[in-house]
Parts: C-alpha cells; structure tokens; sequence
C-alpha cells in the first residue's frame, strides 16, 4: 500500500507544481469529492443511463482517480489507510480460531 500512496503523493505534487495549488489535506478531500461525482458519471454512462458514453476503461480511470486522491488525502492527513480499513471493516469479520 505504501507504494501506491508515495505514487499517488508524487503525482499529486506534479499536479500541484503545474497549477499551483496546495499541497494540503483539505486539497485533496475537495479533489477525492471531485473525482467521485466524476466516477458516478462515467458508471452512469457507462450502464447507459446517461446521454454521455463511458466504456469500462472510462470508469477504471475514475476509480483510479479516486484512489489516488483518498491516498493523497491520507498522506496529508496522517491517516495509514491499510490500518484504518482493518480497524474498522476487519472487527466485523469473524476470529479465526
């Protein structure tokens, strides 16, 4: 997982250079908002429900969109994702004995 947030970091700061905007965690929650609505769209379009047209590859890209930012987002926040996921969604799986 560390991979993927140092990648998404860095991405994020290319992007940041480029159109001068901040590196922040709040940045990055508008941007996760942002991408989001983007990844409803291409869905839609994509199941037809839409005027639009997405194909799968269409959607993928937004998901990687949303990913990258969620990822962004936790770096700026101190927020170690892989922890959080287990220690909220891994309570609810049975122990294993």
């Amino acid at each position: 997982m560390q991979d993927y947030e140092d990648m998404a970091v860095a991405v994020a700061d290319i992007y940041a250079a480029r159109f001068d905007v901040p590196k922040s965690a709040d940045w990055a929650l508008m941007k996760l908002s942002e991408e989001q609505g983007e990844l409803m769209g291409a869905w839609l379009a994509h199941q037809g429900q839409s005027r639009a047209c997405a194909d799968a590859q269409d959607v993928a890209d937004e998901v990687a969109d949303v990913l990258g930012f969620l990822l962004v987002f936790c770096a700026r926040a101190g927020i170690d994702p892989a922890r959080a996921l287990r220690d909220k969604w891994g309570k609810y799986l049975p122990e294993e004995t």
